[in-house]
């Protein structure tokens, strides 16, 4: 029922001791009055003197209040009048809402990958605080947090008499191709390389850019999800590839596909390193600006065993490759930064798309990582991780061979910081997962890194991020588990 003005007053209820300020409270009263009708279309409100006297406010409260009301087309106001509620208020408002209020509420329409998101296990459904053995991690504790703490600060200091510049900073992209060049041969000038937020960001970006709706991407099977996740978003037929000793095959007598996505220094999961025949194999399979290869790289400065293997980058003459890196192995996961080696062809387009998808890394964390790279700190921290992970994956190893060696086979990497432990009999890998995660041993089933029917059963476990007491612990609860 229509109210009069000397009334409105009255259904008003203001609290000062309210988070949210008197005009706000006014304004959004005001207008659920007038939305459902209370208010009706040519009433006029009270004059601002007499309304701001009634609330026991200031006139400038209700002034302001009116004034909003006004630009949002709830009322119209002129110096010297009253408000009136406009047609552009309470009539259309109410018929809308009593037109929606009749649908019945349903299910959102998902596109068809978001409606496939649940069925995935990437990222892991059961994450939670850090516990023992989780794969993908190294350990923060070890991380020189001192040093990065001064590379910061120096650069929020130089932030702040900055101008506004390019969102790949200059320096940090002059510090990683000096580093990528003498680590792991890549080829790159610096204006090739981009920053982005995360490596995952950096294959959102390659699939916004070179795939079309349809197109056929290969990846390793059994791979990284991730991977498939980004390409089947851009509307890719994601097709599964399986692996030998060698790691990923290279598939003969069908058409080559858009792109090809794999691990070549060090397979994830299983640590398989692809020979130099073989990576001259795919190049050789390759035609640019017709079939791309993207080579993650995503552990690759972890090396035990010998001296790592060149990227396959650094193989290419023609421009075909795209080398994806991230520093959340490396330092600390919550640095979430990734990088992008471009193919020349591609690097302003790249660029281009960067900024228009939002894929841009802050520029203090840039200026402080080019800092902590240039000085010297970024290369001994790795030599010193590098010591302690070999010795905790022969730790790992050497544990489970004497607790677990009749129900686990153990895959030893070359590198990285995790390895695979086979199931010696049966393939009831998730089940096995399910069992340990309710023991507060976190693992990967490898049968959820395949994209169809599985090829492979076993568990993926995380090495690098424990100390070796804390090791020995989680293969104890696993033999007990088992």
């Amino acid at each position: 029922m229509p109210v009069f003005a000397e009334m409105i007053a009255g259904l008003i209820e203001l609290k000062r001791s309210d988070d949210e300020g008197l005009v706000a409270q006014l304004t959004s009263q005001l207008r659920r009055l007038i939305a459902s009708g209370r208010i009706s279309k040519g009433g006029a409100l009270p004059s601002s003197r007499r309304f701001a006297s009634d609330l026991g406010v200031s006139r400038n409260t209700v002034t302001y209040a009116f004034e909003q009301l006004a630009a949002e087309g709830y009322l119209e106001a002129s110096r010297g009048r009253r408000p009136v509620v406009t047609i552009d208020g309470g009539e259309r408002i109410e018929r809308a809402g009593a037109t929606t209020s009749r649908l019945r509420p349903g299910k959102p329409r998902l596109s068809p990958w978001a409606s496939k998101l649940k069925q995935a296990d990437w990222p892991m459904s059961y994450l939670a605080p850090l516990s023992p053995l989780r794969p993908g991690h190294g350990d923060a504790r070890e991380f020189p947090n001192e040093i990065w703490a001064r590379c910061l600060r120096r650069s929020a200091v130089r932030a702040a008499k900055r101008e506004l510049g390019p969102v790949n900073r200059p320096h940090l992209r002059e510090a990683l191709a000096q580093y990528l060049g003498d680590s792991r041969g890549v080829r790159a000038a610096a204006e090739q390389i981009m920053i982005l937020p995360s490596a995952q960001a950096a294959l959102t970006l390659i699939a916004a850019t070179v795939i079309t709706p349809g197109d056929d991407v290969w990846v390793e099977d059994p791979g990284y999800s991730g991977a498939a996740a980004a390409f089947r978003a851009s509307g890719a037929r994601v097709i599964g590839v399986g692996l030998d000793e060698q790691g990923m095959q290279r598939v003969v007598g069908t058409a080559a596909p858009k792109l090809v996505f794999m691990t070549p220094s060090h397979q994830h999961p299983t640590g398989r390193l692809m020979s130099l025949a073989r990576r001259t194999d795919f190049l050789a399979a390759s035609r640019p600006g017709r079939t791309w290869i993207v080579e993650d790289d995503y552990d690759g400065e972890f090396h035990y065993d010998s001296r790592p293997v060149p990227s396959l980058q650094g193989l290419d003459a023609h421009g075909r490759v795209f080398y994806v890196g991230t520093f959340s192995k490396a330092m600390t996961s919550d640095i979430r930064l990734g990088y992008l080696v471009a193919p020349p062809a591609l690097r302003d387009t790249l660029e281009i798309a960067q900024r228009h998808m939002g894929l841009i890394a802050a520029s203090h964390i840039q200026e402080a990582l080019a800092e902590f790279i240039g000085d010297g700190h970024f290369r001994a921290h790795l030599r010193r991780m590098r010591r302690l992970y070999h010795v905790r994956r022969d730790h790992l190893v050497g544990e489970m061979e004497r607790r677990l060696g009749g129900v686990l086979e153990v895959e030893v990497p070359s590198g990285g910081i995790q390895l695979v432990a086979r199931l010696t009999r049966g393939s009831a890998d998730r089940v096995a997962v399910k069992r340990l995660v309710a023991a507060g041993i976190e693992t990967r089933a490898l049968s959820s890194l395949s994209l169809d029917r599985p090829r492979d059963h076993g568990l993926l476990l995380g090495f690098a991020a424990w100390r070796e007491s804390e090791i020995s612990a989680a293969v104890r609860t696993m033999a007990s588990c088992f």
